[in-house]
């Protein structure tokens, strides 16, 4: 299965259409979101494009293909306009014969571990820099941030095939791989 993964759109219109492009021209068959998803929140400024509203529609068209989890900017009253839940702390995926746990970032992250066993993988959006780094007993994978990229990195996501892990920019090209 092939498993796009993305974080913080922050309500921006203009990212979120290209992020689905890009998810239509992966022929990816999930898309799961790290939380984030409307509010720009009080640390960051407006994303380009910023229209939640139009992002629920984008979002809600595609309702079927996404896997989501809160972010520290979602909240009830983004649950009630959104037709696909939002409000789990965490997803349990799989890549091969590694759990990884999906999660926002602003509970669970290298200074504050979930449960995990060795060889288990933390993969949390929240920072906005896309990472990867191989601890002793887990590695921790960040996609980046759709909207609002920090410390010079690009607008992007991830892609989860056969148990790799390729991080790309929004046209596509790919950054990083693990």
């Amino acid at each position: 299965m092939k498993i796009m993964i993305a974080s913080d759109i922050h309500g921006s219109e203009f990212y979120c259409k290209k992020l689905i492009d890009a998810y239509k021209a992966e022929g990816a068959e999930r898309l799961v979101i790290l939380g984030d998803i409307l509010y720009h929140g009080p640390r960051n400024d407006l994303p380009e494009g910023y229209a939640p509203k139009k992002v629920i529609d984008l979002l809600n068209a595609i309702k079927n293909d996404l896997l989501c989890v809160r972010g520290n900017c979602d909240t009830e009253v983004d649950q009630m306009v959104l037709d696909f839940p939002i409000l789990a702390d965490y997803a349990i995926l799989t890549a091969g014969s590694r759990l990884v746990y999906a999660t926002h970032g602003h509970n669970f992250n290298e200074s504050n571990l979930p449960p995990l066993k060795k060889g288990d993988i933390l993969l949390h959006g929240h920072t906005h820099v896309p990472k990867c780094v191989e601890h002793e007993n887990y590695v921790y994978l960040n996609p980046g941030s759709v909207s609002i990229p920090k410390e010079n990195s690009w607008h992007g996501y991830m892609i989860l095939e056969n148990s790799n892990f390729t991080w790309k920019n929004l046209a596509g090209e790919t950054m990083m791989n693990y």
